[in-house]
């Protein structure tokens, strides 16, 4: 049975507070549950008898499960439209150091969950795994967030951290890249297999203190050059073209 006291504890959750408190997120969705419980266990599972039905037996782990009506899911979800089933899932341990021998991503300052979940999508295509968020990213954890993602959340590391000191602490050779607008174009730079790849806020790009660390400057040319258009790209699509650019030559 569905309390009010379980759907007060639930909606909670919506708050970034109440999340970290209890080191939890809230996930929705046959797509996304289904990856995550791939991954890891449920906290607690809220679903219909026609999502039990077909997943069921397949679930591993001692979560709590509650069976409810749509109309009882529409009481709990933060969807404007839920699907079948909400989970709760525990929040991932952080990872340390940039890998030595692969391609990270930095986003210093990213504000907009739909920007981050859709980053965190295409990272996960680009089969990077690694993400560095500076602390006044957007929460990972953010329903929105997770919601974007479709799943992909389920195989991000991803750590919250100062950005400058990451960067400082990689050896003086290390490749680090970033987007700018006085880079060299990408299609004309030689890229390495292997690095960390900084992304910059939505409205100011990447921050100050952080574009001395970078030691490769890279640039999204428009077309044709020197003609008048839009005065920058979205950054989840300058995500997805930088990672495209580095795995079509690697």
């Amino acid at each position: 049975m569905l309390s009010k006291a379980k759907i007060k504890y639930i909606r909670s959750l919506e708050q970034k507070k109440y999340r970290k408190a209890e080191g939890v997120f809230v996930a929705e969705g046959p797509k996304v549950v289904g990856d995550l419980l791939e991954t890891m266990d449920a906290r607690l599972i809220v679903a219909t008898g026609q999502w039990f039905s077909a997943n069921g037996a397949s679930l591993k782990g001692d979560c709590e499960r509650i069976e409810v009506s749509e109309n009882d899911l529409r009481r709990v979800s933060l969807l404007q439209h839920p699907q079948q089933v909400l989970a709760l899932f525990p929040q991932q341990n952080q990872p340390t150091a940039p890998p030595a021998h692969q391609l990270s991503l930095a986003l210093d300052g990213v504000q907009d969950p739909g920007n981050l979940g859709t980053i965190i999508r295409i990272a996960d295509w680009f089969g990077i795994n690694r993400i560095y968020c500076s602390n006044d990213t957007a929460d990972v954890y953010n329903p929105k967030v997770v919601q974007a993602t479709m799943g992909s959340l389920a195989r991000a590391d991803i750590m919250y951290t100062d950005l400058t000191e990451l960067a400082s602490s990689l050896p003086a050779d290390y490749p680090v890249y970033g987007t700018l607008l006085d880079g060299d174009s990408i299609y004309k730079q030689q890229l390495t297999d292997y690095g960390l790849i900084i992304m910059g806020n939505e409205g100011n790009g990447i921050s100050p203190e952080l574009r001395p660390k970078i030691n490769h400057k890279l640039l999204i040319p428009n077309f044709p050059d020197g003609r008048k258009t839009a005065d920058s790209l979205n950054v989840a699509i300058a995500t997805a073209i930088t990672c495209a650019e580095f795995r079509r030559r690697y």
